[in-house]
């Protein structure tokens, strides 16, 4: 049984890591005594490990980071819970590729043995594939699949458009709308301060967008159809097919 925790971002303006959501870390972590943190999302790995631990301290859960052990795909296996930071998702892509960590997190996931949790870059990669990631291409992935513990996309730091900005850019919106002109799969976009908790055949949106003037916590993009507000039960979205382009 699936069981999942994705963040959209770690941190809200002016808080801590985590601590917007430390209640429904806890919830999700309970009876784990140690979590397997993966920092390969950003350069500085043990200053990562630094950074997350507080927050898995304050629910009572030891942190130690995956990269110090011998062999990451074993200890992933041998875990209970395991999460993976943000940062840049193509850097922590390839690290997950070359480390042959892609398959062993999915196969312990599904199985039920090891509960995932993630944010930003982290929550990307829980997606069938990293296509829909804000980052930009700093390294190059042995492939872009990814995790695919729900069968649909997710964008995190969903960014509703500024109808006063003047920027001539691409709006979050647009850019999506462009995945699906080649890939026929649903997005889920989370806003700021928002979560995907997956249990099982449940899966439900959950906290509050931190922007005063978003309508609710998530948007869902597909196509042929209007972009619609989402919030708390989504689980016909673990039920979708999709048609990738891979050309």
């Amino acid at each position: 049984m699936t069981r999942a925790l994705l963040f959209s971002n770690s941190t809200n303006h002016g808080g801590t890591y985590l601590g917007h959501a430390l209640d429904v870390l806890a919830a999700h972590y309970a009876g784990v005594g140690e979590v397997l943190f993966a920092p390969w999302a950003l350069a500085d790995h043990d200053g990562y490990v630094e950074r997350v631990a507080p927050a898995f301290r304050a629910i009572g859960v030891g942190v130690r980071g995956l990269h110090t052990v011998d062999d990451p795909a074993a200890a992933v296996r041998a875990a209970g819970g395991l999460y993976v930071g943000g940062g840049n998702t193509f850097r922590l892509t390839a690290a997950l590729h070359r480390l042959g960590l892609v398959d062993a997190v999915r196969q312990a996931v599904v199985a039920g043995e090891l509960r995932y949790g993630g944010a930003s870059a982290g929550t990307v990669v829980a997606a069938p594939t990293m296509r829909t990631t804000n980052d930009m291409p700093i390294a190059e992935p042995a492939s872009f699949a990814t995790f695919g513990l729900v069968p649909f996309q997710i964008n995190p730091h969903y960014l509703d458009a500024d109808p006063t900005s003047t920027h001539a850019g691409e709006t979050r919106e647009q850019r999506l709308t462009e995945f699906l002109e080649q890939n026929d799969v649903p997005v889920l976009g989370l806003r700021e301060g928002t979560w995907l908790h997956l249990d099982g055949d449940a899966a439900t949106v959950g906290g509050t967008a931190v922007s005063p003037d978003a309508p609710g916590p998530a948007v869902l993009f597909e196509r042929g159809a209007p972009v619609r507000e989402v919030t708390g039960d989504v689980s016909v979205l673990l039920r979708v097919s999709a048609r990738w382009d891979t050309a």
